[in-house]
């Protein structure tokens, strides 16, 4: 591996070839490394061949450079501007929501446990304690 590349640093190559977790991408002769199916896109890739192809000529940078194992991990998605994100539709809380239908299908004489309200309680132990 030649060390004239450096983590970080962007680079055109030519993909040599593809499989399904990445595609090999050779920096010059003697130099390739992998780009994961991950960082292809900003967006999700189930099949890389709808991406890439053998012999294109991409931008890539280095994200990490194993010297000892010789290899190089490449992406492509980091060479282009994230889209935009949509914010998120703001949605009620879950215990809310659940809180709301439990009390709507009890009737007006029991709680969500089931058990009776504290005045028809109160009234039971007054009668009692009269007794």
């Amino acid at each position: 591996m030649t060390a004239t590349y450096e983590v970080g640093n962007v680079y055109t190559g030519k993909i040599t070839g593809i499989q399904p977790y990445g595609a090999f991408v050779a920096l010059d002769g003697d130099t390739q490394g992998l780009v994961h199916i991950s960082e292809v896109t900003h967006s999700f890739v189930k099949d890389i061949n709808e991406h890439l192809k053998t012999g294109e000529e991409v931008q890539v940078k280095v994200l990490s450079i194993d010297e000892k194992a010789g290899k190089m991990s490449l992406s492509i998605r980091a060479t282009q501007e994230a889209p935009e994100r949509p914010e998120p539709k703001k949605q009620p809380r879950k215990k809310q929501a659940a809180a709301a239908s439990a009390s709507s299908s009890y009737s007006s004489g029991e709680s969500a446990q089931g058990f009776n309200t504290l005045k028809e309680k109160l009234e039971e132990w007054i009668e009692q304690s009269k007794k």
